[in-house]
């Protein structure tokens, strides 16, 4: 199987509520928008937020974001009112992690791959 793309799809209650979340709370950038849908980019994948769910997040889904800051990541979502499930901390596997949620209550970790990790790399 050659894999061209991908995206993960969410379901949200409030699709306005959770759109706003994702373009305006975080700040990601809008791939595309579409008649009940809006494709967030999500550096090498994307997410939709589009239709409407019954039952909200399942806390067996993590959404995992690479950020180059957390520490500054952090303070601009608390800036927009954005209170942390978790504040950052360094996991037992060498990561910096904080958790937060959406609307939904989907979770969401933010990563940070601090210097001398091993799988820190720079492409640019």
């Amino acid at each position: 199987m050659e894999i061209l793309k991908s995206r993960l799809l969410i379901r949200p209650r409030d699709a306005a509520a959770s759109t706003a979340f994702y373009r305006d709370t975080l700040g990601l950038a809008v791939e595309r928008e579409f008649p009940g849908g809006t494709v967030f980019f999500l550096g090498h994948g994307s997410l939709e937020v589009s239709g409407r769910g019954e039952t909200g997040s399942s806390p067996d889904l993590v959404l995992w974001l690479q950020v180059r800051d957390l520490a500054g990541t952090l303070a601009g979502l608390k800036a927009k009112g954005l209170v942390p499930v978790r504040d950052a901390q360094r996991e037992p596997w060498g990561l910096d992690e904080a958790w937060i949620a959406d609307p939904d209550g989907t979770r969401i970790v933010l990563v940070e791959v601090p210097e001398g990790h091993p799988i820190r790399t720079d492409t640019r």
